[in-house]
C-alpha cells in the first residue's frame, strides 16, 4: 500500500519545481522563492515582464547619435576627397563650405557621445567573445573617438592659419583660432588628409567586425546599436 502525501511534501515539490522555473527564467536575486500551487501563470507573467523591462545593451540617445556619427563619416569622407582633389569643378567652394559646417556640427555630436557614454554606459560585449576581439573593439571605439574629435579641429586650425573663412551652413563664421601661416596650414592640411584616412581604415574595420558578427558569429552586437 503507498504511503500517503502529506501536505509538506506537496509544498516541497511545489517549491523544487518553483525554483527550477527561476532558474530557467534567469532571475538569480528571487531563485528558490516558493510559489504556491496554481500561481504558475502569474510566474509565467512576471518572467516575461522582467525580460521585456530588461535594459537596452544602447540607450535610444546612444543609437541615435552613433548613426548621426556614422552619416556624417560616411558624407565627409568623399567630400573631402573630392574637394582635395579639386573635382567639384564650380561647385568647388560650396563642397567646400559644406564639409567645414559638417566639421564644425560633428565636434558637437562626438562631444555629446562621449558625455552620453560617461553618464550612460553601455552593456558590455557578450562573454563568449575573445578576450583578443574585445581589445580590438576596444581600441577600434576609442581610436575613433580620438581621432573624430582632433580631425575636425585640426582642420579649423588649418583654415584659420590660410585665413579662409568657416561657415556653418550659412548662418554664421566660426573665428579664426590660429594666426595667419599659409606654409603650416598647407603642412596640417596634410595631417588632416593621413588622419582621414586613418578614420577610413577604423571605420572599415567597425563595419567589417559589425558585419562579421551579425552574418558569421548571428550574435546582437549589430543589433545592439539597431534595436537596444
Amino acid at each position: 500500500m503507498n504511503a500517503p502525501i502529506s501536505d509538506s511534501d506537496i509544498s516541497t515539490d511545489d517549491a523544487r519545481s518553483t525554483e527550477l522555473d527561476f532558474a530557467m527564467c534567469g532571475s538569480s536575486n528571487i531563485r528558490g522563492t516558493a510559489i504556491p500551487a496554481g500561481d504558475e501563470t502569474e510566474h509565467v507573467s512576471a518572467c516575461s515582464t522582467t525580460d521585456a523591462m530588461a535594459a537596452p545593451a544602447y540607450t535610444m540617445t546612444a543609437r541615435v547619435l552613433h548613426w548621426l556619427t556614422a552619416f556624417f563619416i560616411l558624407t565627409m569622407m568623399p567630400l573631402g576627397v573630392v574637394i582635395a582633389n579639386e573635382w567639384g569643378g564650380a561647385r568647388q567652394e560650396s563642397l567646400y563650405d559644406l564639409h567645414r559646417s559638417l566639421g564644425a556640427l560633428l565636434i558637437l555630436i562626438v562631444v555629446a557621445r562621449l558625455i552620453w557614454r560617461w553618464m550612460h554606459p553601455p552593456l558590455p560585449l557578450p562573454d563568449d567573445i575573445a578576450a583578443i576581439q574585445r581589445f580590438a573593439a576596444h581600441v577600434t571605439h576609442w581610436g575613433l573617438y580620438a581621432l573624430l574629435i582632433v580631425q575636425p579641429f585640426c582642420g579649423w586650425i588649418a583654415t584659420s592659419a590660410y585665413r579662409a573663412p568657416i561657415p556653418v551652413f550659412g548662418l554664421f563664421d566660426l573665428p579664426p583660432i590660429w594666426p595667419e601661416d599659409r606654409a603650416f596650414s598647407e603642412q596640417l592640411f596634410f595631417v588632416h588628409s593621413l588622419i582621414g584616412a586613418a578614420i577610413a581604415g577604423l571605420a572599415a574595420a567597425h563595419i567589417g567586425a559589425a558585419l562579421y558578427h551579425h552574418f558569421v558569429r548571428k550574435d546582437r552586437v549589430l543589433m545592439r546599436m539597431i534595436t537596444g
